[in-house]
């Protein structure tokens, strides 16, 4: 019995329709490439490969006429994921482990730039709870849901936790969106007469693709500084990468269970009253 269903997984993850479906929208994604829309001289919105390649799979998904693309396909994509998630792990343990000394270096100045992060949770909790979030909430709200804390948390709840449901929610909410957003925010910069160098050290949260897109709205708008900027903001979100798992594993997701655990049943009780 345990050798059939083995079998039967094996099969399922060897799906060739699947993998050469998901590969065709790859190639299209990456055909197209980043788009930029210019909307005024200082402020541009970006469009990577991947927001592509998240519209055709939901179309395909969502598409009748495409029969072999089911929620069967979709259950096989999550135990896909979790051999995927394999590699990435080992990669930000490498990379944790071979630029420790960078984070002893850079002193007590980025480690305050987590506290944005941590405090966000204090904010964003109760506000999913309000929506009728339970235990997906602190998924959601325990990170800016990237891939270093997507590791942490499948590996801490399982894939099928209603945990990991919230962070892929906002995970793919922030492929979407956050480029975008935080793209516009960067285009306001001059707004608030800041150094250059310290709003690009601000686009490295943690996200390869958010700062990117950021850091890219700043070199529109200080061209002549783009290789300083591009600098900057690659070593603070490699910086941010790598803390980020720490803070992440021993504050970030151990505060959202201990609020979770102290303001859920407040909540329900008198708002919802369950």
């Amino acid at each position: 019995m345990f050798n059939k269903k083995i079998i039967e997984s094996s099969r399922e993850i060897l799906d060739y329709k699947l993998h050469i479906t998901v590969l065709i929208c790859v190639l299209i994604s990456q055909a197209i490439g980043t788009v930029t829309i210019t909307i005024t001289s200082g402020f541009k919105i970006i469009i990577l490969p991947l927001i592509f390649s998240l519209i055709l799979v939901t179309i395909l998904y969502l598409e009748k006429h495409v029969t072999w693309i089911t929620k069967k396909q979709s259950k096989t994509c999550g135990k896909i994921m979790l051999i995927i998630i394999g590699p990435l792990i080992a990669k930000l343990a490498i990379t944790s482990g071979q630029n420790i000394d960078l984070l002893v270096k850079t002193g007590i100045a980025i480690f305050l730039e987590e506290l944005g992060d941590i405090g966000s949770i204090f904010i964003a909790l109760p506000v999913a709870l309000l929506l009728g979030f339970k235990r997906e909430s602190i998924g959601m709200t325990s990170s800016i849901c990237r891939e270093p804390q997507m590791a942490v948390i499948i590996d801490k709840y399982g894939l099928s936790s209603d945990e990991v449901k919230g962070f892929m929610i906002v995970y793919l909410i922030g492929i979407i969106l956050g480029t975008i957003f935080i793209s516009i925010i960067a285009s306001f910069s001059y707004l608030i007469p800041l150094h250059p160098y310290a709003y690009a050290l601000a686009c490295g949260v943690g996200s390869t693709s958010m700062n990117v897109a950021a850091v890219s709205s700043l070199i529109t708008l200080h061209p002549d500084l783009s290789n300083q900027l591009l600098a900057f903001s690659g070593i603070s979100n490699l910086i941010s990468l790598i803390l980020g798992v720490y803070v992440y594993i021993l504050v970030s997701l151990p505060l959202t269970e201990k609020l979770y655990a102290y303001i859920e049943p407040i909540v329900s009780k008198y708002i919802f009253k369950r």
